[in-house]
């Protein structure tokens, strides 16, 4: 492609810089706009300075990957309603055999768990609930962190909705979804068991240190803590609810904390008869009288206890008789509508099980990856019978408004010719039918997912890798989509700002109440190089 005029090869190059400035550094000091506001920005530069006309701009906005990447994190966002990253959490904790056992269950559920439902999502699910764990064992959370980090990142690599490149790269490849999973799995798996060898060689003595031995107790107060969090994936938030075991028991203690049959009678019966609507006339009149005696004065009660309190136990009898059984009775009707609640729920958890494990057999398939997911999540709010805009506000609708702005100020860059001849001096080096050329390419990949960030190294070398590898043959132009995920994706563990999981997880860690810890970028560093490059490495043999 002949380069640009001059023009619009600089105002397109500066347009692409601020937004590169912007997506990596998102709180610059003297642009605080952040990440979203940035790709904007820069797109409505590229406009502005007439690299691209509007209808381009409108043109390069890929639909199915919003789509996509939409219906995945509603998904996720009823996947949370339904405990299910409760239970992962809960996986990580159980019979845990000390703090080596530990690290490696979080780099084994952190893969899968961002295979299935996203790096980001498993990241910010999981964060706190680590420092908890390493607080409680009194264990450095910096070792934990970093597994989480990794393997999230090395586990995504292996499905096209793992994370937002891989979505990219499938939607542009057209490759199906069990072909991505099968041309990269073996690398995924041994990278993951890769990348756990090097954390226990490099923090070996430091977990050695600690006790290795499990504590039961400490165990169940990491249980019931994960319990008491709902956390909001798309959102990156959590907040606390009640679950139904904490109901019963405030029900249970309503119901004995009644020592005064006269006076405090009335307030029980009251109480039932707010939760299950259920009190007849008889009840009525019977807490009508005990509120009345329940405003008697305090000094008047005690006069008259004295002298009329036989005549007040013969003609209580009755009433506490009748107050006895319908007591009763509410209680079981409290009980089973208690009963019936908890069967609905476990049903409707059931129904997400299904309606995910669906939309993935799909997905298997070989359907249309967009429309499948938000199938499923328009399935998941359908059976859910309420109002699905508190779960839809959960959606992260900043990062599709980012994806918008970054497909066009790409697409803009990608016109001054820039990438183009870059490419042309490189791709005699780069040819994936000699390995030297599959190192050269690993290496570049490498380098500008790091410099520009992998969504952008996709999206500008994508096309450009496929084309010259379909040359050789049609399967080398899947090789080389593969090798663009596999190091893309890996290429986030270099360094701290190396993904957008890296920067969940120090964030996260950062600001968790009572629990805060800085992950620095040097010490992520200190780890990053070494597992990017043998974990590339080896993977790159791997893929298919």
């Amino acid at each position: 492609m002949a380069m640009a005029p001059t023009v619009k090869v600089v105002l397109g190059s500066l347009s692409f810089a601020i937004f590169w400035m912007l997506a990596v550094f998102p709180a610059v000091p003297f642009l605080p706009i952040g990440r979203t506001a940035g790709s904007l920005l820069g797109a409505i530069l590229m406009v502005i300075f007439q690299v691209i006309t509007p209808d381009q701009a409108y043109a390069a906005i890929d639909l199915p990957i919003l789509g996509l990447l939409f219906g995945t994190m509603v998904v996720s966002v009823y996947l949370e309603r339904a405990d299910m990253f409760k239970y992962l959490s809960k996986l990580l904790s159980w019979k845990s055999r000390g703090p080596k056992d530990l690290l490696c269950r979080i780099c084994l559920i952190s893969a899968i768990s961002s295979a299935l439902f996203t790096n980001d999502t498993t990241c910010v699910v999981l964060t706190e609930f680590l420092l908890k764990i390493a607080r409680q064992h009194n264990l450095p959370p910096h070792p934990f962190l970093l597994a989480l980090a990794s393997s999230a990142n090395i586990g995504s690599s292996a499905t096209p909705i793992g994370n937002p490149q891989n979505l990219v790269i499938a939607v542009q490849s057209k490759i199906s979804f069990g072909s991505f999973v099968t041309g990269i799995l073996p690398a995924m798996l041994v990278g993951v068991l890769v990348n756990a060898m090097i954390l226990l060689a490099m923090y070996w003595k430091l977990l050695s240190s600690q006790k290795d031995e499990e504590d039961a107790t400490a165990e169940i107060i990491a249980e019931e803590d994960v319990s008491s969090h709902r956390f909001s994936p798309a959102t990156m938030s959590h907040s606390t609810s009640l679950n139904s075991q904490e109901w019963n028991k405030m029900g249970t203690i309503s119901l004995q904390s009644s020592p005064n049959v006269n006076g405090q009678k009335g307030h029980v019966d009251n109480t039932l008869r707010i939760r299950a609507n259920t009190l007849d006339n008889e009840i009525h009149r019977v807490s009508s009288g005990a509120s009345d005696s329940a405003r008697i004065p305090i000094e008047s009660k005690e006069v008259l206890s004295t002298d009329v309190s036989f005549q007040r136990r013969e003609e209580t009898v009755p009433s506490k008789g009748v107050a006895s059984v319908a007591s009763s009775r509410d209680v079981l009707s409290v009980q089973s509508l208690q009963g019936k609640e908890k069967w609905k729920r476990m049903l409707w958890k059931a129904c997400v099980y299904l309606v995910t494990i669906g939309m993935l057999v799909s997905l298997l398939m070989g359907l249309n990856m967009s429309w499948t997911a938000i199938t499923a999540a328009l399935a998941l709010a359908v059976l859910d019978f309420k109002d699905a805009r508190p779960n839809l506000e959960k959606v992260s609708y900043s990062l599709l408004i980012f994806f918008c702005g970054m497909f066009i100020t790409v697409d803009g860059f990608n016109r001054t010719g820039i990438p183009s001849n870059l490419w042309d001096r490189m791709e005699p080096y780069a040819q994936i039918d000699h390995i030297s050329g599959i190192a050269v390419l690993a290496v570049v990949i490498l380098f500008l997912s790091n410099l520009a960030s992998n969504v952008p190294t996709v999206l500008l070398l994508g096309a450009r890798v496929a084309a010259s590898a379909a040359v050789i043959s049609e399967a080398d132009e899947k090789k080389a989509w593969l090798i663009l995920a596999w190091a893309s994706t890996v290429a986030g563990n270099l360094s701290l700002l190396g993904s957008a999981a890296n920067l969940i997880v120090c964030e996260q860690a950062r600001r968790a109440p009572y629990l805060g810890y800085t992950l620095s970028f040097w010490r992520h560093l200190k780890f990053g190089v070494p597992s990017t490059i043998i974990v590339t490495a080896i993977g790159l043999t791997l893929i298919r």
